[in-house]
């Protein structure tokens, strides 16, 4: 059947949508993520795993990697959801900040970037939850980085109930038919799990993002290390920081 759009020689509109967990203080990939999507989906009515990038990530010292971890509740929560983790003690701010001060001091945008950052940590750190901590910080960076893709929870579009029931394919697949997605990208990780031919029945295709390439910058502490928290990135380089970056570097499935 002939659509009135190629009636009138135009292509239907094409959306890209990336779903993910929210991270604290995210790596670059991340926001290359986002910005290469026309809509985000925060997919936090999953479970919370321990030990994961949720509600930790790493900055250089001069003594080597170091991870800052939000502290959460999780004595009898095993199954909790990221989106009901309580954050179990708001003074973390105060020493992720004092972690960042002392490995970044030298860093050559660190007097230009500390102030807005430490602003931005500190009023995240007024949040109670886990994932609306992290989104808080995530909205804060895509603003800095000039990012302006579109925002959603995953509960705002399908029930969460519903989505329980899910298989981890089944629940990717009916947020990009409930959005109108025509094309998904994901991390590379989900390679292990993810049915393509699921997405593929129903007109979506599939990409996975590519990680590799990325240009080195200006770093302090010893050998050049890419998978660290943006915030290395942005207090070593300014408002540069995009120009290190890849957007809509994907691979076709």
């Amino acid at each position: 059947m002939t659509t009135a759009l190629e009636t009138q020689g135009q292509r239907p509109r094409q959306k890209c949508v990336v779903i993910t967990q929210s991270n604290y203080i995210p790596w670059k990939g991340y926001f290359d993520l986002i910005s290469s999507a026309d809509e985000l989906i925060i997919l936090d009515s999953v479970q919370f795993t321990r030990r994961d990038w949720r509600n930790r990530n790493t900055i250089k010292t001069a003594n080597g990697p170091l991870w800052l971890t939000i502290p959460v509740e999780v004595k009898g929560r095993f199954h909790q959801p990221i989106n009901e983790t309580v954050i179990a003690d708001a003074n973390w701010v105060d020493r992720h900040i004092r972690s960042i001060e002392l490995s970044y001091k030298r860093a050559g945008f660190y007097n230009e970037v500390s102030p807005w950052l430490f602003d931005a940590l500190r009023s995240a750190a007024n949040e109670p939850l886990l994932s609306r901590m992290n989104l808080k910080l995530i909205r804060a960076i895509c603003e800095r980085l000039g990012y302006t893709t579109p925002i959603r929870h995953c509960t705002d579009i399908l029930d969460r109930e519903v989505m329980q029931t899910m298989d981890p394919t089944e629940r990717l697949l009916e947020l990009c038919r409930a959005v109108g997605a025509t094309r998904y990208i994901s991390g590379p990780a989900a390679k292990e799990y993810m049915d393509v031919n699921q997405f593929t029945a129903h007109g979506i295709d599939v990409a996975w993002a590519d990680y590799s390439g990325y240009p080195h910058y200006p770093q302090l502490w010893g050998a050049f290390e890419h998978r660290v928290s943006i915030v290395d990135l942005l207090l070593n380089v300014g408002d540069t920081a995009t120009s290190y970056m890849k957007p809509n570097q994907v691979d076709p499935v």
